[in-house]
């Protein structure tokens, strides 16, 4: 009776949102019906009359039912024409079902539109895109992959550019120029990464305006949301390069220490196991042997818990009991330290939930034998300490023990960071399972969609862990140039939509990150799918039997089979088997992706059979062969339940589309990842004392209920990783919007000129604070002395001690000083190329800004990876990151601000300009006298001083530094205009002797 209620009520407000859109649905095909009377040329005038009516002050959604309804009838009047899509002959046949209509409005109203697979997204989002880009603003469509987003843009464009709006679309290796065009058009197609990558490119790595491609961010629909923004959201997007090589990289060395680790690990794993096996063999088994061969088990599951002979005795029903029981009892603070001294026993300890490999005293003993300090790092601080207090060294020697110590800690620290990653990459990363290796390079494939991720790699050295595994040439570490995540990136758009046929599972997520509600859309047949009760067995090697089998019986009717499987490896397990059983199949995973939706669009023809990755050929619909039809439709068979119940039903969602019949059914074993890590262990052992034997099938929509239970737990476990990952990155998105603020800033000025001067303000500023300006204390020589040193050596100012000794107000002295840059700056201006000024200033903004920025970038990582431990301290580790991360962007804006004032005057358009402002410079030097601080004329090819650093003594006579100089132009002659500007011969003014 409840169940029942709760379906009653389930979806009302999806059904009174549906509803509301009723009489604008009637008002677009009102207007369509007028619009058939319409010629061609008529019709597409309407999209010149929409967009003077918006400049005229009309909004979107008045405008909304006539765009609808031009769209519409501009699909109609196509029906039956050819098309051209990627090289191939299509015939247009689609219009628009008031469905598709209510989904189009769902879309420009930002929000996700849930629609089943088949219902024809792709026609639904030309609706909205079109009315958007009636405001002559970029509209973008983000698809999964390139040739979804080349089909799209070709499929749809053909209903554009009947409407007279043009279309374009952006594609992994095109040249910046053609991007830029694309761009420009009304409507942009493409994936996430593309247009995320260009974003970075035009913020963190173009030097000029005309280098940036992308327009602003507008209107952007989302095509399969919940993959892009969901499942390709946990891994950000990273811009990087080589990394400087301080060293070699320690993973060659190490790797053979790590492989006889593993390979003893594995000995004393098969002897445990061995162990226990006969302990349980035994018919007169004692209480205490029973507790020892319990003991012996969960070392093995804590050493290597896929081990097969340790899942072969946890068939057994009453041994599984056995050690979910010792696993609770040991794991509890009461048996902590006998848990310790067993774990002790083993080499190293797997946390599979965790993915974490930690060593073990016995394996850190047998990797350094002769070093039983080798995993100890050096502490530092006090090392510092006793070195400064032995007075027997001279500093020179103190700076070298220091640099020693410091060393040695790099070495180790990096050694046990290599070590650490080896350890993973050899116990938890499976080939064909995690990564692929194809053309001698480890190439990581996404554990959601089964795709391989070319281009990507893991971070912190798990990659080159792996390529050391895999004997695969091991790549430089990398370095950051520029990054966001794509939560970030997709909040930037004024107005972002999404569509897909699963959303719901995820509407909190997505309500909470990014302010989207989720709108179920009616199909426009109704769903006759069947979704059969899973079925369950004791092991994979029952349930791969069973799918045979069921395989077998559909392929004998001439039912096609679609069977979706979770990784690589189980795909092609079960294609082994179907070889032996003469089943004609073919096999889509991540090593055949390119083909993915050609292969999955005969998935539908009679007698087929596919097995894919669960989410291969995503966007490409089946259509069921001749027949088909009257021997049920597709058949989906799912080999495992997903962590996320998503997946799953996007696996079920392949058949039935558009009223088509169809059957899905899923098919899993007690060894399967998610029933054996994240299904109550309890459950699992109640389901096998029912007398469950082997080979038998279990199947009620109870075990249902209680599977979907355990993914929820998985989802919302997921879910808060992935709000914590955001809530970090957002104080990284903060500090990236006002640099690239700045950068933006100096690429479109023709003179970046007043962004170095509020930089040059600001420093000063702060460095009159921090000299005691303003204070009610005063000034101290010392400082006065220092800030004047450091003023004379980035500025000719020729500022003096006494001179500033007696001032007392700041804003006033800060002026003056500024007021005394700008002038020495015009004198600047005044020998330099006038049209090449502005790309200097732009340069010596961009550069110190780019420089310090990926020196942060570095940082950021580091803090990230370790402010974790501060948990250990009682502390949160977010509010502690926050903190830190101010302190690092204040020293980042810092850095900048010192490396423009000290640019600023040590740069030069040509040598030419150069030379004569050092003349000119040289000649002021002369008529002020030794007191005028001389270090300022030397500012050119000096080097920057520290900020602390103590004026030189003044000299009896300047001597200027020696530089040469290759003149690629005359030098100003006697009688020639001086180029101080001042219009007297260069003799009768700076040329004067």
């Amino acid at each position: 009776m409840f169940s029942f209620l709760l379906k009653k009520f389930s979806g009302r407000h999806h059904r009174k949102y549906v509803e509301k859109c009723r009489p604008v649905v009637a008002r677009i095909n009102e207007f369509e019906r007028q619009y058939q009377s319409l010629t061609d040329e008529q019709l597409r005038a309407k999209t010149d009359e929409f967009r003077a009516r918006i400049k005229q002050g009309e909004t979107l959604d008045q405008i909304l039912p006539e765009a609808f309804a031009a769209v519409k009838n501009a699909a109609r009047r196509m029906v039956g024409r050819p098309v051209i899509v990627c090289d191939h002959e299509l015939t247009w046949d689609m219009v628009h079902f008031d469905v598709q209509l209510i989904g189009g409005i769902t879309l420009h109203e930002g929000r996700i539109a849930e629609m089943a697979t088949g219902e024809g997204k792709t026609l639904v989002a030309t609706l909205p895109l079109y009315l958007n880009a009636l405001t002559s603003r970029n509209s973008q469509l983000v698809t999964v992959n390139d040739y979804l987003a080349r089909r799209d843009s070709e499929w749809m464009g053909h209903l554009y550019s009947f409407l007279g709006i043009s279309v374009g679309c952006i594609q992994q290796q095109m040249h910046s120029e053609l991007r830029r065009e694309m761009y420009n058009r009304d409507i942009t197609y493409g994936t996430a990464s593309e247009f995320g990558f260009d974003y970075l490119r035009d913020n963190g790595m173009a030097t000029r305006k005309e280098d940036q491609v992308q327009r602003d961010h507008f209107y952007c629909i989302v095509d399969e949301i919940d993959s892009i923004l969901v499942d390709e959201a946990r891994t950000p997007l990273i811009i990087s390069g080589p990394a400087p090589i301080e060293r070699e990289q320690p993973f060659t060395r190490l790797k053979p220490g790590v492989e006889q680790l593993v390979s003893a690990q594995l000995r004393l794993i098969n002897h445990l196991i061995k162990d226990a096996a006969d302990l349980l063999a035994k018919p007169d088994l004692t209480p205490e042997e029973k507790q020892a061969a319990a003991m012996k088990m969960l070392q093995v599951k804590l050493g290597m818990p896929k081990n097969k002979q340790l899942l072969r005795l946890q068939e057994n029903p009453e041994w599984r009991k056995l050690l979910d029981k010792t696993d609770v009892e040991m794991h509890s603070d009461f048996n902590k330290d006998e848990m310790y001294k067993y774990k002790e026993e083993l080499f190293f300890v797997i946390d599979e939930k965790n993915h974490q490999a930690d060593l073990t005293e016995p394996g850190r003993l047998k990797l350094r034998p002769d070093d039983p300090d080798a995993f100890v790092l050096p502490d530092l601080a006090t090392i510092f300490i006793d070195i400064e207090k032995d007075h027997t060294k001279t500093p020179e020697q103190k700076e070298q023990a220091k640099r020693d110590a410091q060393s040695r800690y790099e070495v180790v620290s990096e050694d046990i960071h290599a070590l650490s990653q080896l350890l993973r990459a050899y116990s938890l990363y499976e080939r064909d399972v995690e990564y692929v290796v194809q053309e001698g390079k480890v190439i990581i494939v996404d554990e959601n969609t089964g795709r391989i991720m070319s281009g990507r790699r893991w971070s912190d050295g798990l990659h080159q862990a792996v390529e050391a595994k895999e004997n695969v040439t091991i790549e430089r570490e990398t370095r950051t140039y520029a990054t966001v995540t794509i939560q970030n990136y997709f909040r930037m758009y004024e107005k972002l939509a999404g569509m897909t046929g699963t959303a719901e599972t995820e509407a909190t997520e997505f309500h909470e990150i990014y302010r989207l509600s989720v709108t179920q859309i009616p199909t426009n047949q109704p769903c006759i799918r069947v979704d059969k009760n899973d079925s369950i067995f004791k092991t994979r090697r029952d349930k791969y039997a069973a799918v045979v089998k069921q395989i077998q019986e559909a392929q004998t009717r001439g039912q096609p089979v679609l069977v979706g499987t979770v990784t690589v490896e189980q795909s092609e397990v079960l294609s082994r088997m179907l070889k032996r059983a003469g089943v004609i199949h073919t096999v889509l995973n991540a090593k055949f992706h390119q083909q993915e939706a050609e292969i999955v669009t005969r998935a539908g023809q009679r007698g087929s059979v596919t097995i894919a990755t669960n989410m291969a050929g995503r966007g490409t619909d089946i259509k069921l062969g001749e027949g088909v039809r009257a021997l049920g439709g597709l058949l989906v068979v799912g080999t495992e339940r997903h962590e996320s119940r998503r997946i799953d039903r996007q696996l079920r969602g392949r058949c039935s589309r558009q009223g088509d019949p169809g059957m899905t059914k899923f098919f899993l074993s007690l060894e399967d990842d998610l029933m054996r890590l994240f299904l109550q262990g309890n459950l699992a052992s109640k389901i096998m004392e029912g007398a469950m034997q082997e080979g038998e099938e279990l199947e009620h929509r109870w075990l249902n209920h209680s599977i979907e239970s355990a993914q929820k737990k998985v989802e919302q476990q997921n879910f808060s990783i992935r709000k914590r990952l955001l809530q970090y990155d957002d104080v990284l998105n903060k500090q990236r919007e006002v640099i690239y603020g700045i950068r933006n800033g100096a690429l479109h000025s023709e003179r970046p000129k007043d962004i170095i001067f509020e930089m040059i303000e600001d420093e000063l500023a702060s460095r009159l604070e921090k000299a005691g300006f303003g204070e009610k204390s005063g000034v101290t020589r010392e400082n006065l002395e220092s800030l004047v040193g450091w003023l004379n050596s980035h500025f000719p100012v020729s500022a003096k001690v006494d001179e500033l000794a007696d001032r007392r107000d700041f804003d006033a002295l800060l002026k003056e000083l500024v007021e005394r840059i700008a002038k020495a700056y015009a004198l600047k201006e005044s020998v330099e190329d006038p049209a090449a000024l502005g790309g200097l200033e732009r340069y010596i903004v961009i550069n110190a800004i780019d420089h310090h920025w990926q020196e942060h970038l570095t940082e950021m990582e580091e803090l990230r990876r370790s402010i974790g431990l501060r948990s250990y301290g009682q502390k949160d580790p977010l509010s502690e990151y926050k903190g830190e991360a101010f302190t690092f962007f204040e020293e980042l804006m810092n850095n900048v601000r010192l490396q423009i004032c000290t640019s600023l005057f040590r740069s030069a358009t040509n040598r030419d300009a150069f030379e004569n402002l050092f003349a000119i410079l040289s000649r002021s030097a002369r008529l002020q006298g030794p007191a005028a601080a001389p270090t300022a004329l030397a500012a050119a090819a000096g080097q920057t001083a520290p900020a602390d650093a103590a004026p030189a003594a003044p000299a009896e006579e300047i001597k200027l530094p020696s530089v040469t100089i290759r003149r690629e132009t005359p030098k100003v002659g006697r009688n020639d205009p001086c180029p101080c500007g001042s219009g007297k011969k260069y003799k009768n003014c700076h040329g004067a002797a």
